[in-house]
């Protein structure tokens, strides 16, 4: 699934279309059935903004679009004039020099743009770690810290790659209790996972010492990842038992 740092890079690539008026069409029946293109034909696009996992396109006349790529979505810009696109686009916005087509919704809909349900975008240059660790502080102390990190409610733009990591950079296990774990050690690792996810929106991307390495050797001191699901939604935790102790640490 997309994170955060994917979106905000989605919003860059649509810039060049900011100020202009658009022409939208939704050659894909599923995105059809949206109104979307209907609704923005002929407004202005005034801005894009990443907000977590949701883009937010705002349009002239109090029109904002919300956009959630989940597994399989992405939006793709170009300039104006290529080659007919192969497949049915969810939506087609032209502008006189750019267009942008959005592929495999599934998350396309008019909406207030509030995103009133989200928590503190981690990447925002309004949030700091220490207004994350306030958040976090005021939610469930019994949850689990590999689940209450992906909560959009709490924080919004963590996915199961960067949680993996930045508990791994914080040698803290997904499977301790938020009551278990220092502010401190909480600082440690977000701070580190908004350098990286921030860096990654520039095009960097970090090595993976832990996210998809299961029985491999962990890079800080050898011993092997274990990924075990975790949670209700049973996603998947990688951690290494030695770096990251706690509860679980065995497992694998």
């Amino acid at each position: 699934m997309p994170e955060g740092d994917s979106l905000h890079r989605a919003a860059a690539r649509l810039q060049p279309l900011v100020g202009d008026r658009v022409a939208a069409t939704s050659p894909n029946p599923r995105g059809r059935v949206t109104n979307v293109a209907r609704a923005v034909d002929g407004h202005v696009l005034e801005s894009v903004e990443a907000v977590g996992k949701n883009l937010l396109l705002r349009f002239d006349g109090g029109i904002v679009v919300r956009s959630h790529l989940r597994m399989n979505g992405r939006w793709r810009v170009r300039p104006a004039g290529g080659t007919p696109w192969r497949g049915l686009p969810w939506l087609v916005l032209r502008t006189p020099r750019w267009e942008a087509t959005q592929w495999n919704g599934p998350v396309l809909r008019l909406d207030d743009g509030r995103a009133g349900t989200l928590g503190p975008d981690l990447l925002a240059d309004e949030t700091t770690v220490g207004l994350v660790v306030r958040w976090l502080r005021a939610a469930d102390q019994r949850s689990l810290v590999g689940e209450t990190l992906v909560d959009q409610r709490l924080i919004a733009g963590i996915g199961n790659m960067w949680l993996a990591e930045l508990l791994w950079h914080g040698k803290v296990s997904p499977w301790s209790r938020l009551e278990d774990v220092t502010d401190e050690e909480l600082e440690r690792s977000l701070d580190w996972g908004r350098r990286a996810m921030r860096a990654a929106v520039g095009g960097a991307r970090p090595t993976r010492a832990v996210y998809r390495r299961a029985g491999q050797a962990c890079p800080r001191c050898g011993a092997t990842v274990c990924s075990r699901g975790l949670g209700d939604a049973n996603r998947t935790a990688y951690w290494c038992p030695s770096c990251q102790p706690g509860p679980a640490s065995t497992s694998s």
